[in-house]
């Protein structure tokens, strides 16, 4: 059991926020359900999907030792309205990355929920930790998605631990419940995993997507520059490929989702590709020690699996 600024939660476990629509209300429910922390990737969906989303995933939760959160984006055009729609449909957590955002502090402040910003540097963690973070992420390099550093997340989590007084969950490269331990040991308090609940029953991307996943071999991972403008790691595949060839697929019908984008391609239509199982024109996020995970696994056999490491 951790206790975060009065929110009790039994198994220290983050369900990493999978975009775009990798984490959604089933996933994030069973993890709240065993006890963890579930979490609803908020990017890229409406935020009349998100409001259902919240909606259907607090219904499916009958275990009050969890908690639900949404990750959101800080890169996003909506940012600020997807948070709001979090203060409204009351979630316990929300979790932010891909960027850094001062504004969100004082507007979640009093709602009760807890904010807990993903960094990857000592200097960022500090500065969340002053303007009222309830706990830090250190994501490293080895993390599934976007990423904000070069650093393994080996390299920067026990630096950061012994240097704010903010409970730490380390996110990057956790897999097996070693990895779990290996983290524990750097001082976190917690982890977040990403691609361990990717490849589960509950994640909703097709069977496709996840037997990639299973089939992926060490050498598989590649990282690729998104139109985010922040590097990635993915799966090798025929369109991350043509992203290392500077071949690139212009998108048809832009939206203005991001606040900065390359506009060289477009992210949310290939993640949704990619989650639909598109092994052609698809991109695929994972971590980049996914080559580990051989088998899908419901979100109960992951506890526990992991729980005695705590």
């Amino acid at each position: 059991m951790i206790n975060i600024n009065g929110l009790k939660i039994k198994v220290p476990i983050i369900q990493g926020g999978m975009a775009i629509k990798c984490s959604m209300a089933k996933l994030a429910s069973s993890v709240a359900n065993e006890g963890g922390i579930g979490i609803i990737a908020g990017s890229a969906l409406s935020l009349e999907e998100l409001k259902k989303e919240i909606r259907k995933a607090k219904s499916m939760i009958t275990n009050k030792e969890g908690a639900l959160g949404v990750n959101i984006m800080f890169a996003i055009s909506s940012f600020a309205e997807t948070v709001k729609v979090c203060i409204e449909e009351k979630v316990d957590i929300i979790t932010c990355g891909a960027g850094f955002s001062r504004d969100i502090f004082s507007m979640i402040k009093d709602t009760g929920i807890k904010l807990f910003p993903i960094v990857s540097s000592l200097k960022l963690a500090k500065i969340a930790e002053k303007l009222g973070a309830d706990a830090i992420v250190v994501e490293g390099g080895n993390a599934g998605g976007h990423l904000g550093t070069d650093l393994d997340s080996w390299d920067i989590v026990e630096e950061i631990s012994k240097n704010i007084s903010l409970p730490v969950f380390g996110a990057g490269g956790v897999m097996t419940p070693e990895d779990g331990e290996k983290m524990l040991s750097l001082g976190a308090a917690g982890i977040q995993m990403g691609s361990r609940f990717l490849v589960s029953d509950e994640c909703e991307v097709s069977q496709a997507f996840k037997e990639l996943c299973i089939n992926t071999k060490k050498q598989d991972i590649i990282k690729i520059m998104s139109s985010v403008g922040l590097p990635a790691n993915a799966i090798k595949s025929n369109f991350s490929l043509k992203l290392l060839d500077n071949i690139f697929d212009s998108p048809k019908n832009c939206t203005n989702c991001l606040k900065h984008c390359s506009r060289k391609f477009c992210v949310r239509e290939k993640l949704l590709a990619g989650h639909s199982g598109d092994l052609e024109n698809g991109l695929f996020f994972a971590g980049k020690d996914i080559w580990k995970i051989n088998k899908i696994l419901s979100v109960h056999e992951i506890f526990e699996n992991f729980k005695n490491i705590f």
